[in-house]
């Protein structure tokens, strides 16, 4: 038996969010006000679609949280929100094509990206298998339904094309099926039929490659592939320990392509400087720290995963994008959780973390410490 109280949430993990929130408020506007006025001839466009964004993330992990029944776990809200992502997944081919992809679905001017929901629905459902399925986990029947389902999210995220969130995916659920008690010797055979389809998708664009050869060779091609990562990784380095300011960046004023999304936290290490960048990295560390705290306290088995899951999915990507801005990795499609502009990414990271904390509210009756 367990029981969800209304005010014991984790409050750290609550700070540490907002905290990252209204960092990511401020440096979406700061770094992309010029854009704004002169693409929209509006220069608060981008910050409001983020407060929007916001607000809507906020309202959702505030419903969350006040679920009391283990919602998480039942079969129909699982399944069911695998299947509504699988289905605006394949809703996605039949929208209007965005910059040649169809990653967007839109409603009444609203557009929304389903890869984001699907980290969450293939979290909540790899966990509810592995507790469901323990004492068969380590079965090749067993492990079918799952693949199965991992490949078809796999395929239809990179016919959109999305190749990093793709990756990404599929890491996040090997990662859940090892944490759950899948042994080592099955990733070998599913690592490499999962490698085939990346190499075979990975070859089919140019840029792709491109991005490879430009991270291997940084200095090949300074003004073409690599200008990118050069532009961010001076606009870090311009911002020396204190940053030139807060709204003073001279890199967003188009000579660093995707300011205000991908390559947000350059324009953070330009004017807001060492201290800066160092101030939000502990605030991931912390927001790690508390998710991975959640996770260990929590009684239920399942929640254990699915704490995890989350905690290590928010982080990874932060992890990921900042390595890519400071030139340790090729580039990717990654977005600054809570800080790069964009609203599903935002009001899907919102919702774990309204996960989360229903999560920590939670009181078994073993002995575990709240």
């Amino acid at each position: 038996m367990e029981s969800t109280h209304r005010f014991s949430f984790d409050k750290s993990l609550l700070v540490v969010t907002l905290l990252l929130l209204v960092i990511g408020i401020v440096m979406v506007f700061s770094s992309s006000a010029v854009l704004a006025g002169v693409k929209y001839r509006q220069p608060l466009y981008f910050l409001a679609q983020q407060v929007m964004g916001a607000v809507a993330g906020l309202i959702l992990a505030a419903v969350i949280m006040s679920v009391r029944k283990p919602l998480f776990q039942a079969p129909a809200a699982v399944y069911g929100l695998l299947l509504l992502s699988a289905f605006l997944l394949m809703l996605c081919f039949v929208m209007p094509s965005v910059a040649n992809t169809n990653r967007w679905i839109q409603f009444f001017g609203i557009r929304f990206q389903p890869s984001e929901l699907a980290k969450i629905s293939l979290v909540l459902f790899f966990a509810y298998y592995c507790e469901t399925k323990k004492d068969k986990l380590n079965e090749w029947k067993t492990l079918l339904q799952p693949m199965g389902v991992l490949f078809f999210f796999v395929v239809l995220i990179l016919k959109e094309p999305n190749f990093s969130t793709a990756i990404f995916i599929a890491g996040l659920s090997a990662m859940m099926l090892f944490l759950g008690g899948v042994k080592l010797r099955y990733f070998a055979t599913l690592g490499g039929i999962f490698a085939v389809l990346f190499t075979l998708y990975l070859f089919q664009a140019n840029y792709r490659m491109g991005r490879i050869q430009s991270f291997i060779s940084p200095d090949k091609d300074p003004l073409g592939t690599n200008f990118q990562v050069n532009q961010s990784k001076l606009a870090v380095g311009s911002g020396g320990l204190l940053g030139v300011s807060l709204g003073q960046s001279t890199q967003k004023l188009f000579f660093l392509p995707f300011a205000h999304t991908d390559f947000i936290f350059a324009i953070l290490g330009e004017e807001a400087g060492l201290v800066g960048t160092t101030f939000t990295l502990f605030l991931f560390f912390v927001f790690l720290w508390r998710g991975l705290a959640i996770a260990f306290r929590t009684p239920n088995p399942a929640d254990k995963l699915i704490a995890a899951g989350i905690t290590l999915a928010i982080t990874a990507q932060a992890l990921l994008n900042i390595s890519v801005v400071l030139g340790l990795g090729p580039a990717t499609g990654i977005p600054l959780p809570f800080i790069s502009y964009g609203r599903s990414a935002l009001v899907c990271n919102l919702a774990a973390v309204g996960i989360l904390l229903n999560i920590s509210g939670k009181k078994g009756d073993i002995g575990v410490r709240p």
